[in-house]
């Protein structure tokens, strides 16, 4: 079978068309749904940021514990339910894995309305993480066996496009609801409707065989290889440590923005409506985010394609990733908030571009057997870094600074935390570039 140029956007197999036995109408429809499962993924998760400031006047918490609640823990348990969940993916049946989650965490983010104490939050947002833990590897291997290399990146960040969806959701519908009805009414509105979907998708979708996109026959015989293994042959290649590496460090400031942006718009600009705070974030979230999802993979497939060279991949999030610095310093320290919200778009869009680049360049490093695994690989780096401890840094940081700077300390740990690691995320795409075309081989041997 012919085989692709290392130099070309995605090292796999030859992609002879799919089979007519999945139509292109019928992939479509799958993304669609999975699109909508991501959707709920994150709107479940970031409905919570809206919310924290009246669930600290209410149950009395601190921003460190407000930290550790939205980062720790739910990044703890959903990084390590994530791998054993995936290798379960890469043999198991993928469809029934995804509903499955999906019931569990939307029932858990419907029992958060109950929680009367930090503990019982806590133990909730677990139950959240584990559920989700079963979302992202599962959908990415199918989405990978649905559509062809050279239009993996931008199936991948289509599917991509239910984080801005769903963080606009989570502000818009937890901000509305908070202010007519309180914080516990907003969980149980977002978490039941999850319920219903998982129904849809395990009786819906159909389970693609592995290796469909290459034109590989479905009674192929399929390595296995340990989990030890997996990780043994991910560790091997340079670039692969590298942008995950970088991801986590985007992962890192970007859901510690996620966090406390909500808290930093209603300490430091007055912004305490919830619901015209949550119509102004949705905003920005669903459609610049959404355009810089969407952007990323589409430029990366683009420009690898047109250039031949798969570091295109590597160098777009890179540069994007550098030149959104100086908008967020227009963002954090303009005096007036809704010109700061405005001047944060260009910054909304150049931020999520790396998502779609990352995670098909993960899919094109790794044989099929491992895609699932892999892909919960880099979900474990960016959770375990950028979820877990994003958030928690973001909160100690304002704690410490506020003796000095008083409401201001939110500012200024929000501003230290996106400037240093924007930088030092682009240097590790940079120097994932440099071996990613020596490593993309490294499958075939």
């Amino acid at each position: 079978m012919p085989q692709r140029s290392a130099s070309s956007p995605v090292s796999e197999p030859s992609t002879s068309a799919p089979s007519p036995t999945i139509s292109s109408g019928y992939r479509n429809y799958v993304l669609g749904l999975l699109v909508v499962v991501n959707v709920f993924n994150y709107l479940d998760r970031q409905v919570l940021s809206i919310l924290l400031e009246p669930i600290k006047r209410d149950l009395q918490l601190s921003d460190t514990a407000l930290g550790f609640l939205t980062g720790i823990a739910f990044a703890l348990f959903y990084t390590c339910a994530g791998i054993p969940i995936a290798r379960w993916a890469d043999h198991g049946v993928r469809r029934t894995i995804m509903a499955l989650g999906l019931a569990i965490w939307s029932g858990m983010t419907a029992l958060t309305g109950f929680a009367q104490n930090l503990t019982q939050l806590a133990l909730a947002r677990i139950g959240v993480g584990i559920g989700e833990a079963a979302c992202t590897p599962p959908a990415h291997s199918m989405l990978s066996d649905y559509f062809p290399p050279e239009r993996r990146g931008t199936a991948l960040s289509i599917f991509s496009l239910g984080v801005p969806f769903g963080i606009m959701l989570g502000y818009v519908v937890g901000g509305w609801v908070n202010a007519h009805f309180g914080w516990r009414a907003a969980f149980f509105i977002v978490g039941l409707p999850g319920l219903a979907l998982a129904v849809l998708v395990r009786l819906t979708v159909k389970e693609p065989p592995r290796g469909h996109a290459e034109g590989l026959s479905p009674h192929a015989p399929m390595e296995k290889d340990s989990t030890i293994a997996v990780l043994r042959f991910l560790w091997s290649l340079r670039s692969f440590r590298h942008l995950s590496f970088a991801a986590a460090l985007h992962a890192f400031y970007g859901y510690g923005v996620l966090a406390f942006v909500p808290a930093f718009m209603m300490r430091v600009h007055g912004m305490t409506d919830t619901a015209e705070l949550g119509l102004w974030l949705g905003a920005i979230a669903g459609i610049f985010s959404g355009v810089g999802t969407f952007l990323g993979g589409t430029m990366g497939d683009r420009l690898s394609a047109r250039h031949q060279d798969a570091r295109w991949y590597m160098w777009f999030p890179a540069w994007a990733t550098l030149i959104s610095i100086p908008f967020a310093f227009s963002f954090y320290l303009w005096p007036e908030g809704r010109v700061a919200l405005l001047l944060n778009a260009p910054g909304a869009i150049l931020g999520p571009t790396y998502i779609g680049p990352t995670f098909a360049m993960t899919q094109g490093l790794v044989k099929l057997h491992m895609r699932a695994t892999a892909s919960a690989i880099v979900l474990f780096v960016i959770s375990l870094i950028g979820l877990g401890l994003g958030p928690q840094t973001v909160g100690i940081v304002s704690d410490l600074l506020a003796p000095t700077y008083g409401v201001e300390s939110i500012r200024y740990a929000l501003l230290s935390v996106v400037a240093v690691c924007s930088v030092w995320s682009a240097t590790h795409y940079f120097l994932a570039a440099r071996t990613l075309r020596e490593d993309l081989k490294a499958k075939e041997r």
